[in-house]
């Protein structure tokens, strides 16, 4: 732990800086106790195989994103990792031969370390307990619980007997939504849904408390509700103060993109600027409105970037109209089937917000004016535009792409019209799989990769709906 602290630096300021640090969470057993009466109440699409997700999908990101950050833990010792296929030691943070690595960092370790402190064990198990409504008698039991088994328990749900005592968190593998990083501040969440308090509650405790995060501590934002808000009549959801995120993105070192969505309020939106703008994080912040509708959830979902001059995004909240000439009229929609967005974006020094025409003016604007591109700013879109193709691989997340360094990116191998859109545009599809023996025998080499888009597996993961850039809560990015 001492010399994760002393290495350890936080910092982001662009979406595609190379990626040197990051917090995930790999799946755990509470992701195989989803019933199907309570997948949407758990903010899943769907049942999923929890081996298969594992072993199938997410280990290929684990072993991918080593490659990048952190090679000496797996170059060279890839067949022995692979031997280990039903022991899958290297890929369990609570097995004796996990990876322990520090740029590839995982939550379910962060956690079990402060847990190893009597006094916080004992307020974090009386929290959790409180916020589920357990009895006292299991509170002092889990109290005298290992940390390293406590940690599992927080997390899934479930006593080492597999008894479960109280519901799972599904949702933690989606590691962007409990905080952000904004240049070397961390601005943490207020979910907008039941499920998401408990992961909420662990991260709070994590930034707040792990050793590496000593020197930030100051630099948590936590969000407020609005004053007195336990006075207003109703609960409704639009008037609650939320924000998750996958609604906020650091486009640049002085600009900040947050949505208004399904997930994050107006309300939200603005205590997180008051935040960001008296803290003097950055100088910009625009806020995008999407519409409310689980399909888009959060921004990241609708657009991500790819390069300085590179985004791909969601035709139907763009400004070029996509409608397919084969389908017919219809007044219950609008003719171009537009999805109304509203950009309004507010400078620390100007009480005057600045709008946008369209998502594509936006786009454009931070790829010039806040990353200085010399070259036309260029959008891939979901589907290659096409319908049904652009809802349907919008749905499995085709939009969220997580940049491994500027121009290298990872999306899910069933979005095939939105893989053709890449290479139409000069992008290299590859296969993980194909892509890691390439790694390892030294065809390819991370530093010198470019223009790819990296195709993961995704039967399981994409029935969570989530890509990869919900799956990962950059630290530190290269300044790019």
């Amino acid at each position: 732990m001492s010399s994760q602290q002393e290495k350890f630096t936080l910092n982001v300021s662009t979406e595609i800086g190379r990626l040197r640090k990051l917090l995930i969470h790999s799946p755990d057993s509470g992701l195989g106790k989803v019933v199907p009466s309570k997948a949407q109440d758990w903010l899943f699409e769907d049942i999923v195989h929890l081996d298969t997700i594992r072993k199938d999908e997410y280990d290929y990101y684990v072993k991918l994103l080593m490659y990048f950050l952190d090679p000496d833990k797996i170059k060279g010792k890839l067949s022995t990792i692979d031997a280990e296929e039903t022991e899958r030691a290297f890929f369990k943070p609570d097995h004796a031969d996990f990876h322990h690595s520090e740029t590839v960092i995982e939550v379910q370790n962060l956690l079990s370390d402060i847990l190893k402190d009597d006094a916080i064990r004992k307020k974090l198990a009386a929290s959790v307990c409180a916020i589920e409504g357990c009895t006292y008698k299991l509170q002092m039991q889990l109290v005298d619980t290992d940390p390293i088994e406590l940690a599992k328990i927080f997390i899934s749900g479930s006593l080492a007997n597999d008894v479960m005592i109280f519901a799972p968190i599904p949702n933690l593998i989606f590691t962007r939504d409990v905080g952000i990083t904004i240049n070397k501040h961390i601005l943490m969440n207020k979910p907008a849904k039941k499920a998401r308090s408990r992961e909420t509650l662990l991260m709070r405790y994590i930034f707040f408390n792990h050793p590496i995060f000593a020197e930030y501590t100051d630099k948590i934002l936590e969000i407020p509700d609005a004053a007195q808000h336990f006075l207003r009549p109703g609960e409704e959801e639009e008037h609650r103060t939320t924000l998750e995120g996958g609604d906020v993105m650091m486009v640049s070192p002085n600009h900040v993109l947050i949505g208004c969505s399904e997930r994050t309020s107006a309300y939200g939106a603005n205590e997180a600027i008051k935040l960001l703008f008296e803290n003097k994080v950055v100088e910009k912040v625009t806020v995008v409105r999407i519409p409310n509708k689980r399909d888009f959830m959060h921004i990241d979902t609708v657009f991500t970037q790819v390069k300085r001059n590179v985004w791909v995004l969601l035709s139907s909240i763009s400004s070029t109209p996509t409608t397919h000439p084969d389908e017919p009229i219809s007044f219950l929609v609008e003719p171009d089937h537009k999805e109304i967005t509203e950009i309004l974006q507010f400078n620390r020094h100007s009480p005057k917000p600045k709008t946008f025409e369209s998502i594509e003016a936006l786009l454009n604007d931070i790829s010039i004016n806040d990353l200085g591109s010399t070259v036309p700013t260029e959008f891939i879109y979901s589907g290659n535009a096409a319908f049904p193709y652009d809802a349907r691989e919008q749905w499995t997340d085709s939009c969220n792409l997580l940049a491994l360094k500027e121009g290298v990116v990872l999306g899910y191998d069933r979005n095939d019209k939105t893989v053709e859109a890449f290479v139409a545009h000069g992008f290299k599809a590859i296969k993980v799989k194909q892509l890691i023996e390439e790694l390892e025998n030294g065809t390819l080499n991370p530093d010198t990769m470019s223009d790819t888009l990296i195709l993961m597996p995704s039967a399981e993961l994409s029935r969570a709906r989530g890509g990869f850039h919900c799956m990962s809560l950059p630290l530190f990015r290269d300044e790019i």
